[in-house]
């Protein structure tokens, strides 16, 4: 933001007056944070890496004497993998690591902002158009296209039998829509018009949807009839899709609070603000996604920072400055030789890997470009998108050395399942096998 503009001399009074609120500001500040931008308590509430949801696919079945078709269950549900939204797909088989050869492409008539999701033999990708597109995986092939609303920014959810989505707008180009379709032939099983604009990547758990909206507004429906069981009014936006871990939902909003609400009742466990911007006269705004791990929730903000609270009880326990904004949801896991790490991008060019604790800088590695969208992890690889050199990067997580490059791709990079790896370009989708068994 640019600084105001200079003023006439005022008062001695008046200049004493301000002096003194801006000294206490000052102290308050310093006194919250240490210095300004960056702060860390360690020992807040932290569990052990063993505790840590995770996500793998399912146990395949024992091999009959007579040989049959093994069935493709493999399930990437929602954005980010997890209901926690970890974003790390860490028991992907060896070989999925680079180098690979290319398969199949998928392009789209708009951009495709946000990555498909993953059910047994079918990817289901939402482009910015809000047409929902379901292609067969092994070939690439559209199996149909549905329109959902004029524009959307987010991931479809899986489960269930069906597969779930959200629309910035609507049809009728007013407020935006929920809806349920038939993975089989898209047929719409129920929608709801909402009354203000959704860009929250819906989750599906328990038998309910839970997405948000730029009124704020959290909704938790029935998935099965699109009913409302309950609303939650947060201060702002809530634009990032909300991450589950222990019966709590955790999203932030544009007032620059964090939510932890009750995913039964709707009820709020915690809520609270943050003041990293203006040297604690005011708060950025909280766009990405949570990841919910090690007892911590993890969300970038516009002011600059990564944070990191207690998932128990809001407490801050550690936000560390990257000096331009974080847009990028971030994937975190137990790093072999660094234990447990954060992942994500900053609008300063960099991508980094913070120490899961205290919030201390592993590595970084410099992109050369705004990185906006989120960070994956699929084997002992982390990838992401360069929104300015339009490309995708893959680095060793241990390391941050590069060990892969895609000249195509500006937000979330790539899903996987046990036989490929699915980039989202651009306007493409490109199918990424692996060269080694």
């Amino acid at each position: 933001m640019s600084s105001p503009a200079p003023r006439r001399r005022r008062r001695i009074v008046a200049v004493a007056a301000g002096l003194v609120v801006l000294a206490v500001a000052g102290i308050g500040a310093l006194l919250a944070f240490g210095k300004p931008g960056d702060v860390s308590h360690p020992s807040v509430e932290f569990t052990t890496p063993a505790t840590t949801a995770t996500q793998t696919p399912p146990p395949q079945q024992a091999q009959p004497k007579k040989p049959v078709v093994k069935q493709d269950t493999f399930l990437w549900p929602t954005y980010g993998f997890t209901d926690a939204r970890t974003r790390a797909f860490t028991d992907a088989p060896r070989n999925m690591r680079p180098p690979f050869k290319r398969g199949w492409t998928y392009r789209g008539t708009a951009l495709l902002e946000f990555p498909p999701a993953i059910d047994g033999p079918m990817l289901y990708v939402l482009d910015d158009n809000g047409d929902l597109v379901a292609i067969t995986k092994t070939t690439g092939h559209v199996r149909w296209r549905r329109k959902l609303g004029r524009l959307a920014a987010s991931s479809p959810a899986v489960g269930d039998g069906n597969v779930y989505a959200v629309a910035l707008t609507g049809l009728s180009g007013a407020g935006g829509r929920v809806a349920s379709f038939a993975p089989k032939n898209g047929h719409i099983n129920w929608s709801r018009d909402l009354p203000s604009r959704a860009e929250s990547s819906p989750l599906l758990k328990n038998g309910s949807l839970y997405f948000g909206s730029e009124d704020g507004t959290v909704y938790s429906l029935d998935a099965k009839s699109g009913r409302i069981r309950w609303t939650y009014k947060a201060g702002g936006a809530v634009k990032g899709g909300p991450a589950y871990a222990n019966g709590i939902l955790y999203f932030g909003d544009y007032s620059g609070h964090v939510h932890a609400v009750n995913a039964t009742s709707g009820k709020e466990v915690w809520s609270v603000g943050t003041n990293g911007a203006k040297f604690g006269l005011g708060s950025g705004t909280f766009y990405a996604t949570p990841t919910v791990a090690f007892g911590r929730v993890y969300l970038g903000n516009t002011d600059g920072r990564v944070y990191s609270f207690a998932a128990h009880s809001g407490k801050l326990a550690w936000a560390t400055s990257t000096g331009a904004y974080v847009y990028s949801s971030a994937a975190v896991a137990d790093t072999p030789g660094l234990g447990p790490t954060l992942y994500v991008g900053s609008y300063d060019g960099n991508f980094y890997a913070f120490d899961a604790q205290s919030g201390a800088v592993r590595w970084k590695h410099a992109a050369g470009g705004k990185i906006s969208g989120g960070a994956t992890i699929v084997g002992n690889v982390v990838y992401f998108s360069n929104l300015a050199a339009k490309n995708t990067i893959g680095l060793d997580v241990r390391t941050g050395h590069r060990v892969f490059g895609w000249t195509d791709g500006s937000f979330n990079p790539v899903v996987a399942d046990t036989r490929a790896v699915y980039l989202t370009g651009y306007a493409a989708l490109y199918e990424l096998l692996p060269t080694s068994k």
